[in-house]
């Protein structure tokens, strides 16, 4: 028993989070309770899952790839009632046996399995098999579920952890935006990044964000990490309409745990397509105007907490801002242009009118006719007109 804790310690002290101290753990136990094979399942509790998270002489390229809902299996009737399991011989026989393709599980005989605990909450299960029939003793029994108990305290520190970490990524992400905005991107690349930013900050299936267009009063895709035709060819959404369109006309996010099942939603069959199902949608306004919508959706029910929604609601105003900033450097420069442009047209027209005796009027039109002949911009022509002069 004292190895066992000695080992346990040495691996907590050395593990830099809970992936690392369960790779280690299972090996332990595998061979301190000389089974042949062992599995350490975590409990996805958004949604509903156990994950395999580590395992002992099996599977290696499956760790955190297998899941199944926390209702089947052995596994999930130790995680849903807090109990242990023993099996002397034939666990594969169990009404409760779940046999999961992947995994050759019908070559195990006995079996001993017990939830992961910190104090009345579950974390998972861990469960040790043998190839042959086994009686295994009450000292043995007694040890493991002490063992499973003690580590399901020290995996909950280190989740603890992960969610601080989740945390600061949030907050750096939001750092990350505002470096965005103040960069010299153009419009479009600024929206990408946004989205993929927030997206992986908030942990979405699908971030997107979608823009007024003034004339037709219509919400339209303008950017999303998506890359599926299905959702980024969704029709625009008229503003009032669905959820996305309440929130730009009330001016306030709005979450729902599932769209597929919303009223409201106008796109349940999409939204079943892509396995999307919680919705939050925050305005983005500037000067308290609205002039579009950040759309954050999961992949399982999830109710948005006050922390996450204040999150998007930052992001949303960067947004704005971001976006408000790039629309007018983008109207100076066009305006720039225009005035470039008109310089030169008005140089041209005065050499048309000098070289070919002709008035103002009939130096634009022979402008625009070499312009619709050439298929070439009036600006194209003039310079054209201009560097012949000056040859």
């Amino acid at each position: 028993d004292a190895t066992f804790w000695k080992k346990i310690l040495q691996i907590f002290i050395q593990s830099k989070n809970q992936k690392e101290f369960c790779n280690l753990l299972i090996g332990i136990i595998v061979n301190g309770f000389n089974a042949n094979g062992g599995f350490v399942y975590l409990l996805d509790k958004k949604r509903g899952l156990l994950k395999l998270f580590a395992s002992f002489n099996a599977y290696p390229d499956l760790i955190e790839k297998l899941s199944f809902p926390v209702n089947e299996g052995l596994t999930g009737w130790i995680v849903r009632t807090g109990e242990t399991l023993v099996f002397e011989k034939a666990c594969y026989r169990d009404d409760r046996f779940k046999l999961i393709d992947k995994l050759a599980e019908e070559s195990y005989e006995a079996y001993l399995g017990a939830p992961l605990k910190n104090n009345s909450d579950i974390l998972g299960a861990i469960s040790i098999k043998k190839i042959k029939p086994y009686k295994w003793k009450e000292k043995e029994i007694n040890l493991f579920q002490e063992i499973c108990n003690y580590c399901g305290q020290i995996i909950s520190k280190f989740q603890e952890l992960d969610e601080k970490e989740r945390k600061i990524q949030m907050y750096d992400s939001l750092s990350q935006i505002s470096t965005t905005i103040i960069s010299d991107r153009y419009l479009q690349e600024i929206l990408n990044l946004i989205v993929s930013i927030t997206a992986e900050a908030i942990g979405s299936k699908i971030c997107s964000i979608m823009l007024i267009d003034e004339k037709k009063q219509e919400l339209e895709i303008k950017a999303s990490q998506s890359l599926s035709p299905a959702y980024l060819n969704k029709p625009n959404l008229k503003i009032g309409e669905s959820v996305s369109g309440r929130a730009v006309l009330e001016k306030k996010p709005i979450a729902v745990l599932d769209v597929t099942k919303d009223a409201d939603y106008q796109y349940p069959e999409i939204a079943k397509k892509e396995g999307l199902v919680s919705l939050l949608a925050v305005p983005m306004m500037i000067k308290g105007k609205v002039i579009g919508v950040i759309n954050s959706y999961t992949d399982y029910p999830h109710q948005f907490t006050e922390e996450e929604i204040e999150v998007m609601m930052a992001v949303a105003a960067q947004a704005a801002i971001a976006i408000e900033n790039t629309r007018l450097m983008e109207e100076k420069i066009s305006i720039q242009e225009a005035l470039e442009s008109r310089k030169l047209i008005e140089k041209a027209k005065g050499i048309l009118m000098k070289e070919k005796g002709i008035s103002e009027e009939e130096a634009y039109a022979m402008l625009r006719k070499q312009s619709m002949d050439k298929r070439k911009s009036l600006k194209e022509i003039a310079e054209a007109i201009i560097l012949a002069k000056e040859i």
